[in-house]
């Protein structure tokens, strides 16, 4: 007897809608679940899906992928099917998709990533610091509560 795969029917890539992106967020900090707000009131043609990086979507996609989440804890962009970004990568391809922030990928993308990637690992480094850090991840709201993985 053939015994079933133990990854969830709902992590599969070729289960996730056509034309959703993924993104997976530190959720307990507070200024990613401030971005994360920014992005569902931005996200106009409904592109994304979140996931807490704390959560079991966010532990099976990172662990399918080969992601070290020790080194990578604040945001990751996955493109179902495509490929996943990080860093300062990952934040330009999300403003590509949102209202009001698809000129920043042409404003800053010039920047060595090397650099880019410095500025973001420095507030990164001190976010919890700087913007504070809850107890638990962010409960959504009925009304966003299709937008999250879990």
């Amino acid at each position: 007897m053939q015994q079933k795969s133990q990854t969830p029917t709902y992590l599969r890539d070729m289960d996730f809608p056509e034309g959703k992106k993924i993104i997976l967020f530190d959720g307990v900090c507070n200024l990613c679940n401030a971005a994360v707000q920014r992005i569902i009131q931005r996200d106009r043609q409904d592109v994304f899906l979140m996931a807490p990086l704390q959560g079991p979507t966010a532990r099976e996609l990172t662990r399918e992928r080969g992601i070290d989440t020790e080194q990578v804890d604040s945001i990751i962009l996955i493109d179902p099917g495509v490929a996943y970004y990080i860093k300062s990568d990952a934040a330009l391809e999300i403003a590509r998709d949102l209202k009001g922030y698809r000129w920043l990928p042409f404003l800053t993308g010039w920047i060595p990533r090397a650099v880019r990637d410095w500025v973001y690992d420095l507030v990164a480094r001190n976010r919890y610091g700087w913007f504070g850090k809850r107890q638990d991840c962010m409960l959504p709201t009925p009304e966003i509560k299709e937008k999250f993985l879990d």
